[in-house]
């Protein structure tokens, strides 16, 4: 896009009521983030979940489940200007598709993140989409805004080539159905990879609010599952308020990683650099509740959406669990890691094991690189 072509699109979203900086309501559009793994294989009959890029859900129907598998990855393929896109490979493919099958790629936001919009009013914005994609091979998908608070859709199909193309689409402005204020899922940016008849044997009809109609969402589509050959790419991800989209807003990484950590924190070993076996990794400061219960004290660096729930991963080397430091000793604090107080800003993490002394100060550290604990508030 030309420096004129970009500044008319920035001056026409102005004067519909957007532009200027923070105007991407989407989180980790760049992929620069994936706190939880950066490689997960054998996708494709599990319930909508977060595995790699934070903030990028894929969700596929489980009752009626595809055959087809796929692995996500955090890939460095990407356009220029920018580092990382979210790869999608299929590795079994699928070409006998039950009519309630479904594969879908998405992110859910906040009905606070929406209210420049000023949908289900007199006064609503358009929405503009932008992203870049490709693929190992022509294929066709549907991109979708689900308004969840009113169960309205509006779509348009795009086409995947096997060069980086960047994807813009103009959706009108929705006077019906205004958009929740508060920190629930109010808007989900979908895009369908493959679809059963149920979501494809109805009539599609681009760039138009709809109450939802389960038939009209995925007509047209190819499915990704169609060859094990199939990879798709995304980066570059961006929503805003405006009539037209606009270069796509880059942001530092700190700022990023902590818009990521208010819906998902995970503390853990880093060796980066060091020898494997060298040190611990200190997780928090607690104290000996008794003499085999152990509360260690987590503070979030940044405020969750919600309260948060937990998962501790005691590791694949052994049964000893995290270590304490506790009044010159070494302690193994066990395997059995419960939240307790959550708020916020933080928790309590509070171990069942260990020999320690009742009112003894407590230093927890990881015994091994692979041991965490993490906090998801997600939507």
């Amino acid at each position: 896009m030309s420096k004129a072509a970009e500044l008319a699109n920035l001056i026409g979203n102005i004067n519909a009521g957007g532009g200027g900086v923070n105007r991407n309501v989407i989180i980790n559009g760049a992929m620069n983030v994936s706190q939880r793994s950066t490689s997960v294989t054998g996708l494709g009959n599990t319930a909508d979940n977060y595995h790699t890029v934070d903030r990028f859900k894929l969700g596929c129907d489980t009752t009626a489940a595809t055959a087809g598998r796929l692995t996500m990855t955090q890939d460095s393929s990407a356009p220029s200007g920018f580092a990382n896109s979210l790869k999608l490979a299929c590795t079994t493919a699928d070409t006998s598709i039950a009519a309630g099958e479904l594969c879908a790629l998405f992110q859910p936001i906040e009905g606070q993140n929406l209210q420049a919009f000023a949908k289900g009013t007199s006064d609503a914005k358009p929405f503009a989409v932008s992203f870049y994609v490709k693929g190992n091979a022509s294929a066709t998908y549907m991109l979708e805004l689900k308004d969840t608070d009113n169960t309205r859709v509006v779509h348009r199909r795009f086409a995947v080539t096997t060069d980086w193309n960047r994807i813009e689409v103009s959706f009108p402005a929705d006077t019906t159905g205004a958009l929740d204020d508060d920190n629930a899922k109010s808007l989900e940016l979908r895009i369908w990879l493959h679809a059963g008849s149920n979501y494809t044997s109805g009539t599609y009809t681009a760039d138009t609010w709809a109450s939802q109609t389960q038939a009209n969402r995925a007509v047209g589509i190819s499915s990704f599952f169609d060859s094990t050959d199939r990879t798709f790419f995304i980066t570059g991800v961006q929503l805003e308020v405006g009539q037209n989209p606009t270069e796509f807003e880059h942001e530092p990484y700190e700022r990023t990683l902590a818009k990521c950590q208010r819906y998902f924190f995970i503390a853990h070993q880093d060796n980066a650099g060091m020898p494997t076996s060298s040190g611990y990794t200190f997780m928090g400061i607690g104290s000996y509740y008794s003499s085999s219960s152990v509360n260690v004290g987590v503070h979030f660096p940044v405020a969750m959406r919600a309260i948060p729930t937990s998962t501790v991963n005691f590791g694949s080397s052994g049964n000893q669990g995290f270590i304490s430091y506790t009044n010159g000793a070494v302690d193994y604090i066990g395997t059995s890691g419960t939240l307790n107080m959550p708020s916020i800003y933080g928790a309590f993490i509070s171990f069942n094991g260990g020999d320690g002394g009742a009112g003894n100060a407590a230093q927890i550290v990881t015994q091994y690189d692979d041991q965490s604990f993490s906090f998801s508030a997600e939507l």
